[in-house]
């Protein structure tokens, strides 16, 4: 078959294949359009799901009738100077409009600030018709017809119409965030009216209008984030371990105002709330990252939503490090959903009640004990010595880290001399602290405690089991992880470019417990590995390493590992749920807590205490 050039018609439908994807995509690249415009005002309607109609109007500086024909030509922008480097709006392709007009029945009816009157022009699957006279206000209308009629295959494979118009909600909702000064109006005969007023750009502007898009609960169980490192500068705000999601729809990126969908930036997410979150909950976040236009290319795909990173352990480096950091200085915090939850629950006729923050991971708190080691409790073994509680037959004393693990424990909220030093404080006193004074123990597992305005509930054992963890871990990554030296040294064939990315990290490696060299050019050679893992498959650990660093730059898996050992160890030597605790031994516990950071939640992810506010309570009684 002889070569030829194709039509001006399929080269813009094949485009359309990579840029139109759905209805919201649509809407995606229009709305980004009015923005790029300086639009204050854009006002979305559609129709049967946006495949009947999609009718975006903004108030933006329009386009002159001379330039609508250039508008809808491919590769023609107004966005883009000579410096592909140097990119600093939403839109630069050129490739939208005839995309979409190639698809679908598409007309523009536009009108500028000096204008006498408006224009309009269309396209008819490809067909391009004359431009005419029209009647507008300043801004610019685009409305989208019968999507795909020019292309029926795609049109087979799209949802129904209830999942397109919340794809399409979802888009208006991210992109909205990221422009707080500009309102946004969703509308059709297809759903209910989404209408996000405009606030400012300001911090606190930008905060309503995340509480706009999210929902009122998350400014007030969220941490504000800010951190700068060569050059990078990143804001925004997280949710607290105890208010989490059970899907990762929430978490909305920016770089440079732009919305993305990055790998990078999700698992950098996922890197910093390892500690804190159960495998099965998400947390809420809102970030931006704003950096040099050089540095990070917006050109990887022409839905633009993916991005690369010049340096991406820069970028990895600084979301967890800040992440982290913002957790630790926040103190310790209650989901205000489990005081709502628990409201409900006293209410008459309520249902059982059953925390919808970190969840409970569909666990009752009893299932989780018995998971986790004997529920019973021996006066005559510490509960903070794991090597006392009968553990010695688990190989734990073998595995190079008692001393550490002793040191952790001793350090424990029971045990502290600080703690008993103050337990002679006046109960006035402690009603000031963030946990107020411990009242009374209930079932043997909670500990009530009151503040001067609330009433809260401790979970002994879950808040025992996270201090006695941080301890560990704190002892554990003070100093280098012990190791073990193998008999005969493990020899892994592995592609070049891994045994080279190893060898440069072998340093870090070495840190943990984990001695490598490289054995020639395509394999390396252990000779250590950390003595926690035990007996372990060091040729899965070592490629499991190797594709983390050529993901992230980074050796987390092994970290990860060694934490995981020690979250176990902090379960089996905590103080177990039936054990009575006195007076002081309580108010020790809550002091600890206050002290501890990430305490509002324990290894797996579940809550340690609900603060009930008297306002509340006096509600339920009718006083309020």
């Amino acid at each position: 078959m002889p070569i030829r050039q194709l039509s001006e018609t399929m080269i813009n439908q094949i485009a359309a294949g990579e840029v139109i994807e759905r209805p919201a995509s649509v809407v995606k690249e229009l709305v980004e359009n009015a923005l790029d415009a300086g639009a204050s005002r854009v006002e979305i309607v559609t129709s049967g799901g946006g495949l009947n109609l999609i009718r975006v109007t903004d108030d933006g500086s329009g386009i002159p009738e001379p330039e609508l024909s250039l508008a809808i030509a491919r590769h023609c922008t107004s966005k883009l100077t000579e410096d592909i480097n140097d990119i600093r709006s939403l839109g630069f392709r050129g490739e939208a409009l005839p995309s979409i007009g190639s698809v679908s029945r598409l007309s523009i009816r536009s009108r500028t600030a000096a204008g006498d009157s408006a224009a309009e022009i269309g396209i008819e699957g490809g067909r391009v018709l004359p431009v005419r006279p029209a009647a507008a206000n300043r801004g610019t209308t685009v409305e989208v017809r019968d999507l795909f009629f020019a292309t029926p295959a795609r049109l087979k494979f799209m949802k129904g119409e209830r999942a397109e118009s919340s794809a399409t909600s979802d888009v208006i909702k991210r992109i909205a965030i990221a422009f707080p000064a500009v309102r946004f109006t969703l509308a059709g005969s297809d759903r209910s009216t989404l209408e996000l007023p405009a606030t400012d750009d300001s911090a606190a502007g930008s905060l309503r209008r995340v509480a706009q898009v999210m929902g009122a609960d998350f400014p007030d169980n969220s941490i504000a984030i800010e951190a700068m490192r060569e050059g990078v500068h990143l804001t925004g705000h997280v949710s607290i371990p105890s208010f989490t999601r059970a899907n990762a729809l929430q978490q909305y990126a920016y770089v440079n105002g732009r919305p993305v969908r990055d790998k990078l930036i999700a698992g950098a997410i996922r890197g910093a709330f390892a500690d804190v979150l159960p495998r099965d909950r998400h947390a809420v976040t809102v970030l931006f990252l704003s950096l040099d236009p050089a540095i990070v290319d917006v050109n990887v795909h022409p839905a633009k939503a993916d991005v690369r990173f010049r340096d991406p352990g820069l970028v990895r480096g600084l979301i967890v490090g800040a992440i982290r950091q913002a957790l630790a200085d926040s103190g310790i915090r209650a989901a205000t959903t489990g005081a709502a939850g628990m409201m409900a629950a006293f209410r008459p006729g309520a249902a059982s009640y059953g925390h919808g923050g970190p969840a409970n991971g569909h666990r009752s708190y009893d299932a989780a004990y018995r998971a986790s080691g004997p529920s019973g409790f021996d006066p005559a073994r510490s509960p903070q010595r794991p090597f006392d509680m009968g553990f010695e037959g688990a190989g734990f004393e073998h595995r190079g880290l008692r001393e550490n693990e002793q040191a952790a424990f001793d350090a424990g909220p029971l045990a502290s001399a600080d703690v008993r030093a103050g337990q002679d404080e006046a109960a006035e006193t402690l009603l000031g602290a963030v946990l107020g004074a411990a009242r009374a123990q209930v079932h043997e597992n909670y500990i009530v405690a009151q503040t001067k305005d609330s009433l809260v509930i401790v979970d002994q054992h879950a808040a025992h089991e996270r201090l006695v963890y941080e301890a560990l871990k704190n002892a554990l990554h003070s100093r280098p992880v012990p190791s073990q030296m193998l008999l005969l040294p493990e020899i892994i064939d592995l592609p070049e470019e891994d045994a080279e990315r190893l060898a440069l990290h072998s340093e870090t490696l070495a840190r943990f417990g984990l001695g490598i060299e490289r054995f020639g050019p395509g394999a390396v050679a252990v000779r250590e590995t950390p003595s926690m893992l035990g007996e372990t498959n060091v040729q899965q650990l070592v490629r499991d390493l190797a594709d983390e660093i050529a993901d992230n730059d980074t050796v987390d898996t092994l970290k990860e590992r060694l934490d995981k050992i020690a979250a176990t160890m902090a379960c089996h030597g905590s103080v177990r749920s039936g054990r009575l605790l006195k007076a002081e031994e309580m108010n020790a516990l809550l002091r600890q807590m206050e002290a501890t950071p990430g305490s509002g939640t324990c290894n797996h992810g579940r809550p340690t205490y609900i603060e009930l506010k008297l306002a509340d309570i006096e509600r339920l009684f009718g006083r309020r």
